[in-house]
């Protein structure tokens, strides 16, 4: 039976994932109290939203878990995601835009998921500092977080690939990891070879911030069907927002971040808007909240604003039926070599590229 969801362009469902189980130690489990404390709820409604708050699933805080050293805490991972994708389900069938706030990327796996309950065709804008390509077999550390993308694609811990009964969540084709500078040699490897659209930090900067954006959105069709925004907070420049467990120097500057997150944030078709990685241990006077909190707002806005120009395409009438399995129709892509890196020490242990493709032309070949 088929459901029509009417958006509301002026409702914002907030959602709570209190979680560091996928990380390397604790700490950003308590993001989303931190954040609801700084005021998100108010600020939002400030902007013009309306805001329902549909609280938090249970909290999950990293443990060394040295029984299971390729996949740490992973069943505690496995909780989270199935108490997060219920409630991510409701709130796309509610019309609103979900706002996910949590400590670990990987609870973008449930809201992948329970967008899917509606959408048969979902793609993903992964804005992050790590690719997250590493799998079981290649992590230096066990830390599920840094397998994010292997998950979402079907290669990662058998665990979380059978989380989706049909794998892939998402095909690489629709897939755009977007400001992200280390990579470990085997995430390296797997790129050369990979359909996945990447847009690495330097070429982002190159080409400009809102056009890059504009660029990911066209190339993983979002102007034909619903996306995932992600966000991790890791991918501004650490000397402007060091509130996170990996901060860098380098990346992307913190207005880079927001150019590219207008551009993201004013689509039609954005399904739901997940905020991963603040860490408020790191945060004792509320400063990082604050910032990150006023960033959310302003770009958001974008939302309520009448911006065509901003708009990648046209959006089709949202008219939807609950599937539990992905759809059969995606773009085919060619495959695009990506260069050499040299090793650095970051959450999934990863490396900065020396050199990247051709900014000018992101995609010839691609539908």
């Amino acid at each position: 039976m088929a459901v029509k969801i009417t958006r509301q362009t002026k409702n914002i469902v907030l959602l709570g994932s209190p979680t560091s189980a996928a990380a390397l130690h604790a700490g950003h489990e308590r993001a989303p109290a931190a954040l609801r404390a700084s005021g998100i709820t108010d600020r939002l409604k400030a902007t013009g939203f309306n805001v329902t708050d549909l609280g938090d699933t249970a909290a999950f805080v990293f443990q060394r878990d040295d029984e299971h050293p390729r996949a740490r805490n992973v069943s505690a991972v496995l909780k989270s995601l199935n108490d997060l994708r219920p409630r991510l389900e409701v709130a796309v069938k509610s019309g609103a835009l979900p706002l996910i706030l949590t400590g670990d990327c990987i609870s973008v796996l449930a809201v992948i998921a329970g967008a899917r309950r509606y959408y048969r065709n979902v793609s993903l804008i992964f804005v992050d500092r790590d690719a997250d390509l590493n799998v079981p077999a290649t992590t230096p550390s066990g830390c599920i977080d840094g397998m994010v993308i292997s998950q979402v694609i079907g290669r990662g811990a058998p665990e979380l690939v059978r989380f989706w009964g049909e794998p892939p969540l998402v095909r690489e084709p629709d897939v755009a990891i977007f400001g992200f500078e280390r990579l470990d040699a085997p995430e390296e490897q797997y790129l050369v070879a990979s359909p996945l659209r990447r847009h690495p930090s330097l070429e982002v900067s190159t080409v400009g911030a809102a056009n890059a954006a504009r660029i990911a959105l066209e190339r993983v069709h979002a102007a034909k069907h619903e996306f995932i925004l992600h966000f991790d907070v890791d991918v501004i420049n650490g000397d402007e927002f060091p509130w996170t467990n990996f901060p860098g120097a380098g990346g992307l500057s913190l207005n880079e971040v927001r150019e590219a997150l207008r551009v993201f944030a004013s689509q039609p078709n954005l399904a739901a808007f997940v905020v991963a990685g603040y860490n408020p241990d790191l945060d004792a006077d509320g400063q990082g909240a604050r910032k990150l909190i006023e960033l959310l707002a302003d770009v958001l806005s974008t939302r309520l604003e009448s911006s065509p120009a901003a708009t990648v395409g046209a959006a089709d009438p949202v008219v939807s039926t609950p599937s539990s399995s992905p759809s059969a129709a995606f773009s085919e892509t060619a495959h695009v070599a990506f260069p050499s890196a040299s090793s650095s020490t970051t959450e999934s242990e990863s490396a900065t590229p020396d050199d990247l493709p051709d900014a000018t032309d992101p995609d010839a070949s691609a539908s």
